[in-house]
């Protein structure tokens, strides 16, 4: 597999659970993150509202972090930040409705 992608092979266990298994070791340890609850969140193209909407994230969501990165400021439940969390290849959303316990940055900065 491309260290440049982000596609997974998802394993069975024989606990019955499943894994994720990605192309590079960074992306082993990555660990998901719930989305606020009650709140379905636009997944933009880029880090900010002036980027298209690639699709709406349900209630419940849980949602991976490969990258972060500076953008447009976003008032959300978890407070004001222009932090831009990189969900998918081309997807981001504010980190503002991400529970990552803190404010600040929990991934590498993304690199474009």
């Amino acid at each position: 597999m491309s260290s440049l992608t982000r596609r997974s092979v998802l394993l069975a266990c024989a606990t019955g659970a499943f894994i994720t298994v990605s192309g590079t070791t960074a992306e082993a340890a990555l660990r998901y993150y719930p989305v606020a609850p009650g709140y379905r969140v636009n997944v933009r193209r880029g880090p900010g509202t002036q980027y298209p909407i690639t699709r709406v994230l349900p209630e419940g969501a849980m949602v991976p972090i490969f990258c972060q990165t500076p953008g447009e400021r976003i008032t959300g439940p978890y407070g004001t930040s222009t932090i831009w969390d990189n969900i998918d290849d081309g997807e981001f959303i504010s980190d503002t409705y991400v529970q990552t316990g803190t404010d600040g940055y929990v991934r590498p900065r993304c690199s474009f």
